[in-house]
């Protein structure tokens, strides 16, 4: 008896062997490949797996989850963007009144974006996917206002910073729709 059970030990100890070093075990609480599979269906796949693995709360998100990060990374972009502006307002070394209003009516588009994308939150919350989707186009086309409004001042550039904090804020914005593509199928 003895024998045996030194043998069915040894045979033991080699299969979870075996299955351990095949099969690891991910102490997650969710799919490890998720991201990876989520960010697949968006235009922008690097900002999003680099933007939801920077959250520690991915790991355990399911996809709607993965969602609701994404859109607190635009709120957090858009108010960033909001607060840069606001401050180039009052520290503009100018007495042009229309320059100031004109930052300030920037500072109110990304202000606007921000107040889309929270109410993209309670829609996702709701599982309202398509006024989430609407509400998040919105959201990414508030700066259009701000770009155009540049235009109507033929002798001032459009600040290279804004330009990139806009490219920034879109990609974010595609990227959430796509994740909502996902969840109204």
């Amino acid at each position: 008896m003895g024998f045996s059970c030194t043998l069915l030990l040894v045979a033991l100890s080699i299969s979870f062997t075996h299955f351990f070093l095949h099969n690891p075990i991910v102490f997650a609480n969710g799919d490890t490949g998720l991201i990876q599979r989520t960010c697949k269906t968006t235009k922008y796949y690097d900002l999003c797996v680099s933007s939801l693995k920077s959250d520690t709360k991915s790991p355990k998100a399911d996809t709607k989850g993965l969602a609701v990060i994404m859109v607190k990374v635009g709120i957090a972009n858009a108010t960033a963007t909001s607060t840069y502006l606001s401050t180039q307002v009052l520290s503009k070394a100018t007495n042009d009144t229309s320059v100031k209003k004109l930052f300030k009516e920037c500072a109110d588009r990304y202000s606007y974006s921000s107040e889309s994308l929270q109410s993209s939150l309670q829609d996702l919350a709701a599982e309202s996917y398509d006024y989430a989707y609407v509400h998040v186009m919105a959201a990414s086309d508030y700066p259009n206002a701000c770009h155009d409004a540049f235009k109507r001042y033929p002798g001032l550039a459009y600040p290279p910073e804004l330009a990139a904090r806009e490219d920034g804020f879109k990609h974010i914005c595609d990227v959430v729709m796509g994740i909502i593509d996902t969840l109204g199928g």
